[in-house]
């Protein structure tokens, strides 16, 4: 059950969103500005309700995400601006950023935070580790949400709707094959084979006594 919803939370960091993200475009592309954000935001209530029909609840992120984009959504139909739509995914992205940093300044980091809350017990060392990664994942997304500025200012729709549906998705994915690799690497500098078995032997005894 707990992988289950690790699964399907982390499903939620990557696309929610992403529909009503699809159908501003297209629709804003055929019809015009108004008709596109009116599209967009009865998709992002669409996929509360379908979230909320499918698994009895709905996720923060989904509320967080969609929420925040039908008050974006309103602020463009009251102005005629697009703009504060397209704004959305900047400062969802600014906000992970800040939450990440804030967690690491606390010494409760987000990423070691979240591991734990499913069950995950992580060796000392890879604690350590995934201190510093939490602070590089801030700069990661501080980095995208400037870019996701610059996107929703000055390209087109579907270039802004391409960086937020695959452009995220993909410097991500390729951001964490890197840190899997130097985390790995640091770790085999700092510890010898036997200490890194012996902290993961002894977190299976734990485990085994609970």
């Amino acid at each position: 059950m707990q992988q289950n919803s690790a699964k399907s939370k982390a499903m939620a960091v990557f696309f929610a969103g992403l529909l009503p993200v699809i159908a501003f475009t297209v629709i804003e592309d055929q019809y015009g500005t108004i008709a596109g954000l009116i599209a967009g935001m009865v998709f992002g209530v669409g996929e509360i309700c379908f979230e909320l029909y499918k698994h009895k609840k709905v996720q923060k992120i989904t509320w967080i995400g969609n929420g925040l984009l039908l008050v974006l959504g309103g602020v463009s139909l009251i102005s005629d601006e697009g703009i504060w739509f397209k704004m959305q995914p900047a400062i969802m992205e600014a906000a992970f950023a800040i939450a990440l940093w804030v967690s690491w300044y606390i010494k409760k980091p987000l990423i070691v935070v979240l591991a734990e809350q499913q069950g995950q017990k992580l060796p000392e060392f890879m604690k350590t580790r995934m201190s510093g990664m939490t602070f590089r994942m801030g700069i990661f997304f501080a980095a995208h949400a400037v870019l996701a500025t610059w996107a929703a200012l000055h390209w087109t729709s579907n270039a802004w709707a391409l960086l937020k549906g695959v452009g995220l998705t993909v410097s991500l994915i390729v951001y964490m094959l890197l840190e899997v690799l130097y985390i790995r690497r640091s770790a085999m500098k700092a510890l010898t084979p036997e200490q890194i078995a012996e902290q993961i032997k002894k977190i299976q005894e734990e485990q085994l006594n609970q």
